[in-house]
């Protein structure tokens, strides 16, 4: 697998569970759209500039995807996730030398739980989740897994 060496463009989105409808983020020139995911759970993907470059549109699609099989690994295992959970997915591209690459990094932010709980499961929902799979072998995806 190819590595970046110099990042072109970065798309980056923060997805969480939003748990009052009423409450709106956007801001003159931004948006927050609503992103629905299997089993019928919704999602912001919160402050998109009204012309969201594709990395981060793919960003806010992969979180949502990946921020709900979060919570079936979760329950899966029978561990109840922190409500504060949340999982920021930064999309790049850049060039290593001629060619060029995507690359992604997951920072996710699990208050509370157990270092190695959360690592088990983030690595659980990366394996489960449909876009982790389909860009498997094909980007480099770094992890990070916040629980402080």
């Amino acid at each position: 697998m190819n590595k970046i060496e110099k990042i072109r463009y970065s798309g980056l989105t923060h997805t969480k569970v939003n748990r009052d409808p009423a409450l709106q983020r956007g801001e003159h020139g931004v948006v927050d759209i609503k992103l629905s995911a299997a089993g019928g759970k919704s999602y912001e993907f919160i402050a998109a500039e009204l012309h969201p470059t594709a990395e981060q549109l793919f960003a806010g699609a992969w979180s949502a995807c990946w921020i709900t099989v979060l919570g079936h690994a979760a329950s899966m295992k029978k561990v109840t996730l922190p409500e504060d959970t949340t999982v920021d997915v930064q999309v790049n591209i850049g060039e290593n030398g001629p060619a060029w690459f995507l690359g992604a990094k997951f920072t996710v932010r699990m208050p509370g739980l157990d270092q190695a709980v959360a690592e088990a499961l983030a690595r659980s929902a990366h394996q489960m989740c449909p876009y982790s799979q389909a860009v498997k072998g094909n980007i480099e995806v770094a992890m990070d897994i916040i629980t402080a």
